[in-house]
């Protein structure tokens, strides 16, 4: 197991909520969840450009934080369903700001952003 040399410095409200949300699909599955897309095969065929094993893993990671609930109903093929917990939905403020700056500051970017990397 990996154990980190550094303290991670838990003081700083930033530093708390890049732990959370930092991964590259993490604020896109919290914003698809938001907007009704819930079960696992949704997730993968929306965000295609995700492997779904990495979607898989960031689905566990949320889940562990308390952003997100899983739900399995019973029956054959079983059915799971995630829903945002009330935790989750304090993120969505913060998910939509990185929203909105983003379309203010696409033109920008995409003359930063070197063609076949975007």
């Amino acid at each position: 197991m990996y154990e980190r040399k550094i303290p991670e410095d838990l003081e700083c409200g930033i530093n708390i909520a890049m732990k959370v949300l930092s991964g590259k699909w993490k604020p896109c599955i919290i914003d698809c969840i938001n907007r009704g897309i819930r079960r696992p095969s949704e997730l993968h065929a929306y965000i295609d450009t995700a492997a779904p094993r990495v979607i898989n893993m960031q689905l566990r990671e949320l889940e562990a934080y308390g952003i997100i609930c899983k739900k399995i109903y019973p029956g054959l093929p079983l059915k799971v369903e995630y829903y945002l917990t009330a935790v989750g939905e304090g993120t969505l403020p913060v998910i939509q700001a990185l929203d909105e700056w983003g379309n203010e500051n696409r033109e920008h970017v995409m003359k930063v952003v070197p063609q076949g990397e975007e």
